[in-house]
């Protein structure tokens, strides 16, 4: 099979943890609407098999993406261009909805940034739960050099992991970031030499764990933020009470009583 042939994004399982791979690397898999539509083949693949308890997603090659594919943009002359080439459509149609498919996914989301993360493909890495760089990773908020703002939840997304006067700086200068600042920022949670092997232990990890839990924890988390300390207190509460219902919950505090590991089920 060639690599025209491929689909846009593989996906395989190992154990507990499905591995998705943006798979375009002559483009530093930059998006096409084609790659959008594999990624939500692949996430389609994790929500219906209950047996996947954790994801890692990672790019092919030497980038992890490019953001969207330029090429895809209607630019040639004529009176209509700044119609063809209005970027808000395949933002609508495309990269929003796979940020919030990304963002609510039924499972821990682990991104092994595998080289640079440029434009959308920064928000990508950010919309994930936890993210593990390669050192010679880096992070590009390439829009104010094509004169757009940073989209796919970039805006949104960088203030909460680095602050405002960082966001705000990384955004309008475009300047690159390294992993290493990534890290110590806290765009990402670490940097490892092989970013994949990483993520899939922490995958692994997580994938033995109370699965609702953790998700029910990352939507808390995200949101917490747009809440009041009241607010947020009367959501811990309720979402402590729907977990109380669950087996992982009677199983973790029994094992805990019984001093004896537990055996989560995702349930």
């Amino acid at each position: 099979m060639t690599q025209q042939e491929e689909p846009a994004v593989l996906y395989e399982e190992d154990g507990a943890v499905a591995v998705l791979t943006l798979n375009r690397p002559p483009s530093l898999n930059s998006f096409t609407r084609q790659m959008h539509r594999d990624l939500w083949a692949a996430l389609d693949k994790v929500e219906a098999n209950k047996s996947i308890r954790a994801l890692v997603l990672t790019g092919a090659g030497r980038g992890f993406c490019a953001g969207a594919d330029l090429s895809e943009f209607d630019f040639r002359e004529g009176p209509d261009i700044m119609q063809r080439a209005d970027p808000g459509p395949i933002i609508e149609q495309a990269f929003n909805p796979t940020t919030r498919r990304l963002t609510a996914v039924r499972v821990p989301t682990i991104c092994a940034v595998n080289g640079v993360a440029a434009g959308a493909g920064a928000s990508v890495a950010m919309a994930c739960d936890i993210a593990i760089a390669a050192p010679g990773a880096s992070f590009i908020q390439a829009f104010s050099k094509i004169g757009l703002v940073p989209d796919s939840g970039g805006t949104w997304l960088l203030p909460q992991r680095v602050g405002l006067a960082r966001a705000m700086a990384l955004a309008l200068t475009g300047d690159k970031l390294s992993a290493a600042d990534a890290k110590a920022m806290g765009m990402i949670w670490d940097v490892q030499d092989d970013p994949v092997a990483a993520a899939k232990a922490m995958a692994q990890r997580l994938a033995a764990m109370p699965t609702k839990a953790l998700v029910a924890t990352r939507h808390l988390l995200r949101g917490a933020h747009t809440h009041s300390l009241d607010e947020q207190l009367d959501l811990e509460r309720d979402v402590q009470s729907r977990l109380g219902f669950t087996h992982d919950y009677i199983e973790g505090v029994t094992a805990f009583l019984q001093k004896r590991p537990a055996q989560f089920k995702g349930e």
